[in-house]
């Protein structure tokens, strides 16, 4: 396939780049150290086996559902566009 001035795997290169970028951002969201024993947010006991799974854990699983939704709703982005977009 004629790719222009690209190498073969330019391609593959930029997907490998973007996933390991990705990677390394959520890695440096997880929190570090002991967890909270109670929610932060609503003050509701966080289980034993939640706080050895997750080190750091600050959130019960409900209040950390509702920030994980919150948090897909604000970043979704239409990638494809419309075709008004494109003709502009």
């Amino acid at each position: 396939m004629a790719t222009g001035w690209a190498g073969d795997g330019a391609v593959q290169d930029q997907i490998d780049a973007t996933v390991k970028d990705a990677i390394k951002r959520a890695l440096s969201h997880l929190k570090q150290g002991p967890g909270l024993t109670h929610c932060e947010d609503c003050d509701a006991p966080i289980p034993e086996a939640r706080r050895r799974a997750v080190p750091g854990v600050r959130l019960c699983i409900n209040c950390q559902e509702a920030v994980d939704q919150s948090e897909r709703a604000a970043g979704s982005v239409n990638r494809r566009g419309s075709k008004d977009s494109q003709l502009r």
